[in-house]
């Protein structure tokens, strides 16, 4: 099987041989990788004075940027949001053409559209969105649902055009101590919502991938209720143990992380070899594993800490 067909495996929870499956939500370190800035660092304010050959080249750099990264790192997933193409569906499109004329069905190709409730999203009061969901509740599901509408339309659009396997759904639900909101709140904001989302996904023939940062244990149920197909990130630092989850829930999703970034910045070699040894060995047993980072490759990580824990994964991530 090639990278794509592994890591579709992974997903299923099916039996792979060779290397676990890799892959990072973002990989934001194309300056030092490449000299290049990464397209969601990049100021879009003059796209619309660019000439048609101009926008056509900077699309094109945005999905070599994206395959650069992935064939370099031994990703078998690329990732890319649609912020990265000025927020149209058409310049999503092309991206996608662009990666697959370069990669045909080698690699997984997904992108991110969560429709679902959460505090942590840019902008938001937390004051106000608190009053809201007790003032004025029905009106904030009209609000999410006409989001997850708005999410399924652009759906639509992928699937009929072709080329893309699934959905990161990234909007996070949770801090280090605890989810936003209470399991009940969560229940009547959140849950609904995502379980309809994720299942409309699925009859599109579309994989999901659910992230979210922090402690997800009070509300993880209700997140398997939801049926994605994986988990992602599995969050160390919000006390988040692979192998617990893996013993309880292995048997229902794939999951995804959890490399300690609070270690890749902090820790010493020792501590993030540690670190990666543990993911993978609580992670592989029977499959459904894919191997990352708990978070993403952001912007400040040293590229030999992301290095190190690929030397890691060449040495213990290896199916027989």
């Amino acid at each position: 099987m090639n990278l794509r067909e592994n890591f579709i495996a992974a997903l299923d929870r099916r039996p792979i041989t060779g290397l676990v499956p890799h892959f990072e939500l973002v990989f934001f370190l194309t300056m030092e990788a490449f000299g290049k800035v990464h397209p969601m660092h990049r100021n879009y304010h003059q796209w619309d004075q660019m000439t048609a050959n101009e926008q056509k080249l900077h699309l094109k750099d945005i999905a070599d940027i994206h395959v650069d990264t992935a064939i370099k790192f031994g990703h078998s997933a690329i990732m890319f949001q649609l912020a990265e193409a000025n927020h149209s569906m058409d310049n999503c499109l092309r991206i996608i053409d662009n990666i697959r004329d370069r990669v045909g069905n080698d690699l997984c190709v997904l992108t991110s559209i969560d429709p679902t409730f959460s505090y942590g999203a840019p902008g938001r009061d937390i004051m106000e969105c608190t009053c809201r969901l007790y003032d004025e509740p029905e009106q904030v599901k009209v609000e999410i649902q006409k989001n997850v509408d708005i999410s399924l339309q652009k759906a639509d659009i992928f699937a009929k055009h072709g080329g893309l396997d699934g959905f990161t759904m990234c909007t996070d639900y949770c801090m280090n101590d605890n989810p936003f909101l209470s399991p009940e709140l969560f229940a009547e904001f959140v849950t609904p919502y995502l379980k309809k989302n994720i299942s409309a996904y699925r009859e599109m023939g579309f994989y999901t991938i659910k992230h979210t940062d922090g402690n997800i244990m009070p509300i993880i149920d209700q997140l398997l209720e939801c049926n994605p197909h994986a988990l992602h990130s599995l969050d160390p630092q919000g006390s988040v143990d692979i192998a617990e989850v893996k013993r309880l829930y292995g048997d229902r999703v794939c999951l995804i992380g959890n490399v300690n970034c609070g270690l890749m910045d902090t820790g010493s070699d020792e501590e993030v070899i540690a670190s990666a040894k543990y993911a993978l060995e609580s992670g592989m047993p029977d499959g459904g594993y894919i191997f990352s980072t708990s978070n993403c490759v952001y912007a400040g990580m040293k590229l030999k800490r992301y290095e190190l824990i690929l030397d890691v994964l060449q040495e213990h991530g290896i199916y027989e």
